[in-house]
């Protein structure tokens, strides 16, 4: 018992060091030029040596599994999140969009690894050595490459059975909002910061609209484009170092490094003579070396914060 409880101990506890460590060079250390979290090599690649150790480490007796190859290497990843988590390396919104890729890459490196253990390959020890340091090795190369910034645009639309007007008032102007009244709940499981109000100072162009979020969180908003009762457009600016440190995680704070709004729109459109559909458009953009998978968020994230907004609208004109 007391050497089954060493080898699991060193299964989970080798492949924990080696996340840390990792996370450490990439993430917190002054080695920024080389290294990133916000990376492949570090999304997809540490997940995976952490999976092919945890199955390199392993009895062979275990690994003829398939079910231990492919969930076995999950126990060091949540270890791993934990740790970051109480120690405050990573914050929650981060981890959640992380962990799908974590597990399935993990799950991999599991995979292939335990087909070299299975067939007792000599090259067994290369193969790993080679794994852990892949990182390493790609992501000054990625880091080289640069980041690729591409601007994305999210949409949504409500239908509203209510005056135009009173509809259009609640569209320029968003009066206080209650806890009860937000129904945004995926920005709300990954802790962004809630919406407040809205206030525009006047109707037209060139008006100037301030978006308030919990936690210190502002929108900037000049009106650039405007049609009373039909139109509304308006460029969005987020000053992140105005934000307080403890509102957003640094790797999706609003107007830093890798992500940022850029604008919104707001267009009334007549259905019929009692309905109207409130269709509002944004544009996002994003810098990383894997916008393929950030965008996929970035886009549920900003559709949730929309709807939510239009939920809010309806529930006040109708």
């Amino acid at each position: 018992m007391k050497y089954n409880l060493r080898k699991i101990a060193i299964v989970i506890v080798i492949p924990l060091i080696f996340a840390l460590v990792v996370h450490f060079l990439f993430g917190v250390s002054n080695w920024g030029r080389l290294f990133s979290v916000m990376s492949i090599s570090f999304l997809f690649l540490v997940p995976f040596g952490i999976g092919a150790l945890t199955i390199y480490l392993s009895d062979v007796e275990k690994v003829k599994s398939k079910l231990y190859r492919a969930f076995m290497p999950w126990v060091p990843i949540f270890a791993f999140l934990v740790v970051t988590l109480v120690f405050a390396l990573e914050g929650w919104a981060c981890w959640l969009m992380a962990l799908p890729l974590f597990l399935a890459a993990a799950s991999l490196g599991g995979a292939v690894a335990g087909h070299y253990k299975l067939k007792k390959n000599s090259q067994e020890n290369t193969y790993l050595t080679f794994v852990v340091l892949l990182p390493f090795l790609l992501s000054p190369l990625e880091n080289w490459i640069g980041s690729i910034a591409n601007v994305y645009e999210a949409y949504t639309f409500i239908d509203l059975k209510a005056d135009k007007a009173k509809i259009w008032q609640n569209v320029t102007r968003v009066k206080a909002i209650k806890r009860q009244d937000d129904k945004g709940w995926l920005t709300s499981t990954l802790g962004f910061p809630r919406p407040v109000r809205a206030e525009l100072n006047y109707n037209g162009v060139g008006g100037y609209r301030k978006a308030i979020f919990e936690k210190g969180l502002v929108f900037y908003e000049q009106v650039t484009d405007y049609e009373d009762l039909r139109q509304m457009r308006f460029t969005i600016k987020a000053h992140p170092y105005e934000i307080p440190s403890a509102t957003m995680d640094e790797h999706v704070v609003i107007g830093g490094n890798y992500f940022d709004v850029l604008d919104g729109t707001y267009v009334l459109q007549k259905l019929n003579a009692n309905t109207y559909r409130l269709h509002l458009y944004s544009h996002f953009k994003l810098t990383t070396t894997f916008n393929f998978y950030a965008a996929w968020w970035a886009s549920w994230i900003m559709k949730d914060i929309q709807n939510n907004i239009l939920q809010v609208i309806k529930q006040r004109v109708e």
